[in-house]
């Protein structure tokens, strides 16, 4: 056959697949993605017993104020409107914007000397979720798809991570094959859409058209081995392996009560937050919940407190939801932002982006109860004390999974890459 047909053909081929995932679960799919060569055995001294199972993972798109949330400073010129508040650990405190996640932090750690060497959106974005810079010619694996990758476990017929919100930056499973690509659900009040076999068509109906597709592929598969032609493959045989998975209920927040959907507010990051939590409870290992318009460069104290409202009415509902029933233990909860707001107040009562010197917060699987990691000093404009830099953020989640961090895995043009880069995780963190 004319090479310029079977490559016709090899398009169409990957076209219809992907277009039938993706009708199939509702959500969309991000770019082709190739399978890595298979992991060096490697000693790695730097790998500890996992501390968590799971990890809730909030991300605070925009960059997300840490003077206002985490860090708040007493210095008038620097503080704005936003005053501290004491919180449920000695010694801690936050913003008053945060008064329901005050009660809580006895639960966690503050992280308050993250630095970044990016300071647009778009590159911190990238850089916060895998460890490298962004560039043009390759793209990395999300710490979700590194742990799909690197460990098995969790519930076979349910997707091994899953992102809430919208996902336009976001690196998905980098050049991992497509089963570790997270499932990407944009409404959690929506769940996943036809995942339900149509009225009339039978299950052995439909037993029989997956039989003869299998046959009519066939001879295409054997004519074209190429990685990305399985990967396609393997993404239908998982969309058709999750329609018929009895924990699909999972996606499902009918199941809650009134009262407790309310509980972590009507709004998509509680709904979020609160799907996050079923998920985990059905053995989804790694969920991504993203709250955006943290990019306050003018009105930093009306978007902010509106915010912070949002974050902490689902923050304190989720970590005291996960302790009442015995998950927090073993599930880490995760905020995260790409970059700060600068300590100066702009022309438009705003701050502008900061990487210089941030916060994040970790709570449960394993980290210090009541805990501050790190100092800035009095006007939040450098970091004092145990300067933690992205890479050792992420080493520091790896390795309450329990990822070895010196495995070296590579890409398909057999360049060699690690979980978290050069980064060494934070360990004063953990208990």
């Amino acid at each position: 056959m004319n090479s310029h047909l079977l490559r016709a053909n090899e398009l169409t081929r990957r076209q219809a697949i992907a277009r039938t995932a993706s009708a199939l679960l509702g959500v969309g799919l991000l770019p082709e993605v190739w399978s890595a060569e298979t992991p060096a055995a490697k000693t790695d001294d730097l790998q500890r017993p996992a501390t968590a199972k799971n990890v809730i993972y909030l991300y605070m798109a925009g960059g997300q104020s840490q003077l206002d949330t985490w860090d708040p400073k007493d210095i008038t010129k620097v503080a704005g409107a936003t005053k501290p508040i004491p919180t449920s650990a000695d010694g801690l405190r936050v913003s008053q914007y945060l008064s329901r996640t005050a009660k809580q932090m006895h639960h966690g750690t503050v992280i308050r000397s993250l630095t970044s060497t990016q300071g647009a959106h778009e590159q911190g974005v990238y850089y916060m979720h895998t460890s490298y810079k962004l560039v043009g010619t390759i793209r990395h694996p999300s710490m979700g798809a590194w742990l799909s990758f690197l460990q098995n476990g969790g519930n076979p017929t349910l997707p091994k991570s899953v992102f809430i919100g919208e996902a336009s930056q976001h690196p998905g499973g980098g050049f991992f094959p497509s089963v570790h690509t997270p499932l990407f659900v944009n409404n959690p009040a929506n769940g996943i859409k036809n995942v339900r076999l149509p009225a009339g068509l039978s299950d052995e109906r439909f037993a029989a058209r997956l039989s003869m597709s299998a046959k009519l592929d066939a001879d295409f598969i054997t004519a074209f081995p190429q990685s990305e032609v399985k990967a396609y493959g393997d993404m239908y045989d998982q969309a058709v392996t999750m329609m018929k998975s009895a924990d699909l209920k999972a996606f499902d927040l009918t199941q809650e009560s009134t009262v407790t959907r309310k509980t972590y507010g009507d709004d998509a990051f509680g709904q979020g937050c609160l799907l996050a939590r079923r998920l985990v409870e059905h053995g989804v290992r790694f969920v991504e919940v993203q709250l955006g318009n943290w990019d306050t460069h003018a009105s930093n104290w009306v978007g902010t407190p509106k915010l912070c409202d949002i974050l902490d009415q689902a923050l304190a509902a989720l970590l005291a939801d996960l302790h009442q029933r015995g998950l927090l233990r073993d599930t880490l909860v995760v905020l995260a932002t790409e970059f700060g707001r600068t300590p100066d107040i702009n022309v438009n009562e705003g701050r502008d982006h900061y990487p210089q010197a941030f916060s994040g917060a970790l709570w449960g699987g394993g980290v210090k109860q009541g805990y501050i990691y790190g100092q800035t000093d009095e006007e939040g404009r450098a970091v004092e004390e145990k300067k933690i830099t992205i890479p050792d953020f992420n080493a520091t989640i790896a390795t309450a999974l329990g990822l070895p961090l010196k495995q070296i895995i590579h890409s398909p043009d057999n360049r060699p890459f690690t979980v978290a880069d050069k980064g060494k995780p934070a360990l004063d963190v953990f208990a």
